[in-house]
């Protein structure tokens, strides 16, 4: 693994440091900053790590925190596909995020996470697990079990799911056409939640070809390899204590039982929903970390 110190110019995130780190499977993007216990910050689709932009100044006053771009988004590499899915599987890029913990010198270390990024951390926890001190999710509920128990209300909702698992080309080609349609129009009352500068970040990663394609393959792998990884886990559960939040206007909570679904797939687990929708982090900031500061603050 090898870590290189990027210049920033960034107002996103002032006094962060922007690194590039290699690890086995991919180039990865972080940003740097704060002090304290280490915690690492995972986004969501079709997102960068600048959606924790909001949260990053009060967190970083008690914590080291390390905000990524997964692969396949942002300015993280975009590994080649496969047939399996597999360079998607969250397992591999739960992979991407141990060794980049490692690489910065944490051994042991938190995770809060939203949508995808909450996928990977799942996956983290289960296997990396003396690794993991806690796990904290927005807005998800376990993958397999989505997928399970999916309603007309849900499938409506989260219309995006069953289309990006779609076979390429069709999806990326649909998407292609219009990058900055398809990206405003999946939540188009949300948009509101983006200040012009997050906005035109979001959409420079987003016209990314590559980009297109990667994001439809982490859909494909989490209907596909995903579950068979899961599947393949027997009863074995999540060991960290873990806090699931959700946005009470947002699909996942009206669609499912969250907290139900992670005592299936978790062995502590503790949460409810906020006075929010699905990008809680950029909706309500000052909530989310007050809930992750109390969270992961009885480690501090």
């Amino acid at each position: 693994m090898s870590l290189i110190e990027l210049p920033v110019e960034d107002r996103f995130f002032p006094g962060f440091r922007l690194l590039d780190v290699a690890t086995s499977g991919a180039r990865i993007r972080v940003r740097i900053g704060g002090e304290g216990p280490p915690l690492l910050l995972l986004h969501g689709y079709p997102q960068t790590h600048i959606m924790w932009r909001r949260i990053a100044p009060a967190l970083a006053r008690r914590f080291t925190l390390v905000c990524p771009d997964l692969r396949g988004y942002g300015d993280s590499q975009k590994p080649a596909t496969a047939a399996d899915h597999s360079p998607y599987a969250k397992r591999a890029m739960a992979q991407d995020m141990a060794e980049v913990m490692s690489a910065l010198g944490h051994e042991r270390f938190c995770v809060g996470s939203h949508d995808r990024g909450a996928r990977v951390g799942h996956r983290l926890a289960l296997d990396h697990a003396k690794r993991v001190l806690k796990l904290a999710t927005l807005d998800i509920a376990p993958t397999r079990e989505m997928y399970r128990d999916t309603s007309d209300a849900f499938a409506r909702a989260y219309w995006h799911w069953f289309f990006l698992i779609q076979p390429a080309p069709m999806p990326e080609n649909m998407i292609g056409a219009d990058p900055e349609f398809y990206w405003s129009s999946r939540r188009a009352s949300d948009m509101r939640l983006f200040e012009p500068e997050a906005l035109a970040e979001y959409l420079r990663c987003f016209r990314d070809p590559a980009m297109i394609h990667a994001s439809c393959e982490d859909y494909r792998a989490a209907a596909t390899i995903d579950i068979a990884h899961d599947d393949a886990d027997g009863g074995r559960k999540v060991e960290c204590p873990m806090l699931a939040l959700w946005g009470e206007r947002g699909a996942v909570g009206k669609c499912f039982d969250v907290l139900g679904l992670w005592r299936e797939r978790a062995v502590d687990v503790r949460g409810k929903a906020l006075p929010g929708g699905h990008y809680l982090a950029e909706e309500i900031p000052d909530l989310v970390a007050a809930e992750f500061a109390a969270f992961f603050g009885e480690v501090a």
